[in-house]
């Protein structure tokens, strides 16, 4: 905060030495020069930056700019119709008298109330911009974050500066949303719903405005990528004007799937499994111990903490149920491996993948959550021609289905990396109408009382 203080009195003293004109800048510059002003925004180095570039001029309340900025409070007046809260966008503090968009506006406002109803509403868009953009619970970044800059290649200071320029200053701030066609159809609904007696469907709008929420976190600026739906235990990769969907296996509630973006760069055939330790000492040691036959009959291999083969003998099993963080487990390649004929790799902080399995009867299940957290795939060959036709290496195709018949192991590099995101959604709109799914992690209740929902 002292450092934005300073740039602040710094930038002002260049333009006071220059000799420009500030009388109609001043009380901004003074009100951005205060702390306490500062400590009321959302996102003050933002707000700093955006008259930065203006030259501390009116955004708002100048005669040029009126229809410009009725629009813009009518927008944040109506941002629950965006599955947003207007309460979040300084409504409280700012009015249309104040603002000077009444006809006959009263003469006694004051030139620093004046800019502050300026700062404010700039607060409230750019807080609007990136609430919309990102989400308000965002679980990947903070607000700071926001305030400092670019996040993968979007600002809310340069989304707002362009669209103060465009004829149609409402679809301007709204092209800020989600381009994923599961936000657009939440918002279409929603409009329906907010058209036609709304407060016959409170529970239907809870449901969809945390759901809406969780598309915000993710990555889908891309026209291709991968949606993978936990609740639902689906995938979907949209991918040219196209969908192929997959049920998929998720995480148990004791060992959850991860809601993540990252990207899909390469996946491999007949991949061996390298056992993660938990699964090593919790649930296979006690098998282990109990079946001379287990290792051999499900092609696992035990390494040391050197990486060299143990020869398995009674008092070698001593030695690793008394220190069995000393060791490790691979399985090898095969019909049985646990990730099946190929696994899809992209880099998280969690060590899970999307792969095959041997357990194809699993799929059968209507409840699907029962694995350790990495996302199994029914239709995994299928999902691995496509991402290669996708990336123009459709004459790969062959080589990936004798790899996998085989039991050949072969990586398979990207051109293009394919957005992945795994997400949350309690609900999602299939064919115009709402579809609920169960909340298996039970974490809908923690997002609405974030809301507010369950108070209202």
């Amino acid at each position: 905060m002292k450092a934005l203080l300073n740039y602040i009195s710094i930038f002002f003293c260049i333009l006071m030495l220059k000799g420009q004109d500030l009388k109609t800048n001043t009380e901004i510059i003074s009100l951005l020069n205060d702390k306490v002003t500062l400590e009321k925004l959302h996102y003050p180095k933002s707000v700093a930056r955006f008259y930065t570039q203006n030259q501390f001029g009116y955004a708002w309340i100048i005669p040029s700019r009126a229809e410009q900025t009725w629009i813009a409070m009518l927008l944040l007046d109506c941002a629950y119709q965006l599955g947003l809260s207007s309460s979040d966008y300084h409504l409280q503090n700012l009015s249309f008298e104040n603002l000077g968009l009444l006809k006959n506006p009263p003469e006694n406002i004051s030139p620093k109330d004046k800019a502050m109803q300026d700062i404010l509403i700039t607060d409230a868009l750019i807080s609007l911009i990136n609430n919309l953009h990102f989400g308000k619970f965002n679980p990947f970044y903070t607000t700071s974050q926001f305030d400092k800059g670019f996040i993968n290649g979007f600002y809310s200071v340069e989304a707002l500066s362009y669209a103060q320029g465009q004829n149609d200053f409402i679809h301007a701030i709204l092209q800020t949303r989600p381009k994923i066609q599961a936000y657009t159809d939440f918002q279409n609904y929603l409009n329906k719903l907010y058209a036609n007696n709304p407060e016959n469907h409170a529970e239907e709008i809870k449901k969809i405005l945390i759901n809406m929420e969780r598309l915000r976190w993710l990555n889908t600026e891309n026209e291709s990528y991968i949606l993978v739906n936990i609740p639902s235990y689906t995938l979907e990769f949209y991918y040219k004007n196209k969908k192929f969907e997959s049920k998929v296996i998720v995480g148990k509630p004791s060992t959850k799937s991860p809601v993540l973006v990252s990207d899909i760069n390469y996946f491999t055939t007949a991949p061996d499994w390298k056992v993660p330790q938990s699964i090593f000492v919790k649930e296979m040691l006690p098998k282990i111990l109990n079946d001379s036959k287990y290792l051999e009959n499900h092609h696992y291999t035990i390494y040391n903490q050197f990486g060299g083969i143990v020869t398995i003998t009674p008092s070698k099993l001593k030695e690793i149920r008394r220190n069995p963080y000393k060791y490790s487990v691979r399985q090898s390649s095969g019909c049985d491996n646990a990730l099946g004929s190929v696994v899809f790799r992209f880099p998280n902080l969690y060590g899970v993948y999307l792969h095959d399995t041997s357990q194809k009867q699993l799929f059968n299940k209507t409840e699907r959550a029962l694995s350790h957290g990495c996302i199994r795939v029914e239709k995994a060959q299928e999902l691995a021609s496509i991402l290669l036709k996708n990336d123009g290496a459709e004459d790969e195709i062959p080589a990936l289905q004798t790899a996998m018949q085989k039991y050949d192991h072969k990586d398979f590099l990207l051109k293009q990396p394919v957005p992945i995101n795994i997400a949350y959604l309690t609900c999602m709109i299939k064919d115009g109408k709402p579809v609920f799914y169960n909340d298996i992690y039970h974490l809908d209740a923690d997002l609405e009382n974030k809301f507010n929902l369950n108070k209202q």
